[in-house]
């Protein structure tokens, strides 16, 4: 028989670009697919590979029979229904930050450490922040090769991370600026954002975002820190199965609407040379090297959106630091960043289902 897959959160803005992944490959493992979301939402219709399946309301009920279920939904929502997916006996892989931290969850990139899926005493697998995923899968294969040590890290993120309240933001933002000379002085962007009537004060961002950059990511922690900050810092060092790595993160919102941009500067145990890089990022099915500076080549936001894989450029080695190297990579951020790296991982379970 072959596993059910269950999708939670199908009408979301992840869940809509998972469907638009599965049906997108050329084949797939599932004797069925189930669309689950909120009650609003149930008795609407949704094709999936050529088939119109009704979307069910979450409840205990909609986990039977199912083997393997993606969840797509805020933490809250996760926290309370991933337990009662693997209590109706499938296994739960779960995009929000409801269990990262968990010491009886492991948190999953399949390029890095797949053998991790097998670990899950309470039948549910996490997937990281998108933030930190999007550097994952370089840093997974350089660290493999040569061991990392220390990971200083520069965020551009898009306001897609923030939600579709972000995306509008940004929208209204840019709306309200087009074709006025502003960003000449200080205030002047505020000023003619609150006089086209946009709101700052109940913007998702603490500043405007139009024309501007807003180095705050997340929640405020604390002694200076983001959340999203942290996250790279804890998720890294799980997923790389390193406990005492240095990290240090700084995250931006820039006004990006998807796709993650980071600058990293990663340094090794033992010497890495450029020319080594280029052939582990090239020997790596979900990267794309593209790395010509002098040429004007390497990866942009705005040429990574809607691809699957990460973009890697801007290789070169540190002037002043031994063993290191820095690099720019862009990932989408609801792509790989969400909804591909939670199916890869069911993915890599289906097999134990057929």
């Amino acid at each position: 028989m072959a596993p059910v897959l269950a999708l939670v959160g199908a009408t979301g803005a992840v869940g809509t670009v998972m469907i638009d992944i599965i049906n997108a490959r050329e084949s797939v493992p599932w004797g069925e697919i189930r669309l689950i979301a909120s009650a609003r939402s149930a008795g609407k219709k949704i094709t999936v590979r050529g088939e119109e399946l009704t979307v069910v309301a979450l409840s205990p009920e909609a986990f039977d029979g199912v083997d393997i279920a993606m969840f797509d939904v805020p933490d809250e929502i996760s926290a309370e229904w991933a337990p009662i997916a693997a209590e109706r006996g499938a296994v739960a892989v779960d995009n929000s930050g409801a269990f990262r931290m968990d010491d009886d969850v492991p948190l999953v990139v399949p390029e890095v450490n797949a053998d991790k899926v097998a670990e899950r005493p309470r039948g549910i697998i996490s997937n990281p922040n998108c933030t930190t995923l999007s550097m994952m899968a370089a840093l997974g294969a350089l660290h493999h090769e040569f061991g990392l040590r220390e990971l200083v890290v520069a965020s551009y993120q898009a306001v897609s991370g923030a939600g579709k309240e972000g995306v509008d933001q940004l929208y209204a933002e840019l709306s309200a600026v087009a074709g006025k000379e502003v960003g000449v002085r200080a205030g002047d962007v505020r000023d003619a954002i609150t006089a086209a009537g946009v709101s700052i004060e109940d913007s998702p961002f603490p500043a405007p975002l139009a024309l501007n950059v807003v180095p705050s990511a997340g929640s405020y922690k604390g002694d200076g820190w983001y959340s999203e900050e942290l996250k790279v810092r804890n998720e890294s060092r799980k997923i790389l199965g390193i406990p005492d790595l240095k990290v240090s993160a700084t995250c931006v919102r820039v006004p990006v609407v998807t796709t993650h941009s980071l600058a990293v500067h990663a340094t090794f145990e033992r010497e890495v040379t450029v020319e080594e890089a280029h052939k582990v990022f090239a020997a790596q099915p979900s990267l794309v090297l593209q790395d010509d500076p002098a040429n004007g080549v390497f990866p942009t936001p705005a040429d990574v959106v809607g691809e699957e894989p990460t973009y890697v450029g801007r290789v070169r080695q540190a002037l002043d630091f031994p063993n290191t190297l820095d690099f720019f990579v862009c990932g989408d951020n609801l792509r790989k960043g969400a909804a591909l790296n939670t199916y890869e991982i069911a993915e890599k379970l289906a097999p134990e289902f057929s």
